[in-house]
Formats: structure tokens, C-alpha cells, sequence
């Protein structure tokens, strides 16, 4: 089974961390939308990542999709997701805040990077900026309000670590770090777990969806 895509997109990065956190084996491919289009195309078609390629050769895409069926198929009864119902239900909304965030840091980046100068437009990334602020006040709230939840080895926490460094990593000045303590300490404290060194977020930058 390989995973493809660069560690430089969250998403890539949080399907890494997350199948290795669940013990399931997989080989990882760092291969670029960008830079190199023609080798992903040749793989899947669709040139999305993350894209698992199963051992038959069938590929399946999006980062969530990709965990569920790890979990349902593969994973031997382990999960990233709370038994409570309740417990399940506030990860949710923190892994949704966490994404949120993820896709609006990813449309500002790609608006200021790949859009020419003449052609971008300030409300659009103004609005963006806002909602992305909002998805981390949200995640900032829940990320104090219950620490316990966003542990190594819980989706909430690997999802929320793996945003965080990559907002910062590029849009540290539409969201300071001061402003959120909570996120900013579980980051540091996530990016010192083997699961987050076995899969840096290396690349010349942002790179999937």
C-alpha cells in the first residue's frame, strides 16, 4: 500500500502520521502536484493528494476518506476516535475547525502564490482571512478547554498539530501565535512525538487538497 503525496500538505501529512499512529503498514511517495504533475498523473489520473493506492491498485483520495477506511478495513480494531458518544462528538467539531482551517490557509496561499498580482482580489482574501482566524479561535477555545482530548494518539490532536505547524510555517502573520497559546504549546509539544518526526512536513510548500 503507498501513500501518495508531499509532507508539506496537511493533508498528506495527517494521513502519515495518522496511519502510523494506528500501526498500519504503508509505503510513502513523495510525489508533488506541481513540480512533478506528469509522475502523480501517471499514478491517479485525478492528480489529488493524498492518494492511497491499495495493493490490488486502486486508488482512494481525500485525507478523511482515506482514515476511515484505514480503520474500518485495516487498522484491527484501533482507532483515533473517542468510544463516548459525547467525547466523539466534540473531536469532530475540533477535527472540522482543524481542516476548516487547513482549506482557508491553503486558498489564501494559493490566491498570494499562484494567482498573478493584478488578478487578486483583496475582499475574497479578506473574507478567507477571516474565517480562517475563526476556525483557530474555535480550535483555540476547544484545544483549552479540553487538553486531554488532543492527545498523540486521537485524530483531534494529530489534526489540530498538523494545521497549526502549517498555518505557521506560512501564514504566521494573519494568525500570531500569541494570540493562541493553547495551539501553539500542543503543536511544540506534537512535533516532538516520534509519529510527527517520522513524517516532517518537508517540501517546497504547499502542495494538496
Amino acid at each position: 500500500m503507498k501513500l501518495i503525496g508531499m509532507l508539506d500538505s496537511p493533508y498528506v501529512r495527517r494521513t502519515a502520521i495518522s496511519l502510523h499512529t494506528l500501526g498500519i503498514p504503508f509505503v510513502h511517495e513523495a510525489v508533488s502536484v506541481f513540480s512533478t504533475f506528469e509522475r502523480f498523473q501517471a499514478i491517479n489520473p485525478v492528480v489529488k493528494a493524498p492518494t492511497l493506492i491499495c495493493d490490488d491498485g486502486e486508488a482512494i483520495m481525500d485525507s478523511s476518506l482515506i482514515l476511515q477506511f484505514a480503520e474500518a478495513t485495516m487498522a484491527g480494531g484501533r482507532t483515533l476516535w473517542p468510544a463516548d458518544a459525547g467525547e466523539y462528538r466534540h473531536d469532530m467539531r475540533a477535527v472540522s475547525l482543524a481542516l476548516a482551517a487547513c482549506e482557508k490557509s491553503v486558498q489564501i496561499i494559493y490566491e498570494r502564490n499562484l494567482r498573478p498580482p493584478e488578478r487578486q482580489h483583496e475582499p475574497w482574501v479578506a473574507r478567507v482571512s477571516g474565517q480562517l482566524r475563526a476556525a483557530y479561535g474555535g480550535l483555540e477555545a476547544e484545544v483549552a478547554r479540553r487538553p486531554e482530548a488532543f492527545r498523540p494518539d486521537r485524530q483531534a490532536g494529530i489534526t489540530a498539530g498538523v494545521a497549526w505547524q502549517f498555518t505557521q510555517s506560512l501564514l504566521a502573520a494573519v494568525v500570531p501565535a500569541a494570540g493562541h497559546p493553547a495551539l501553539d504549546a500542543l503543536s511544540a509539544s506534537l512535533e516532538r512525538v516520534p509519529a510527527f518526526l517520522a513524517y516532517p512536513p518537508d517540501g517546497p510548500g504547499v502542495q494538496a487538497t
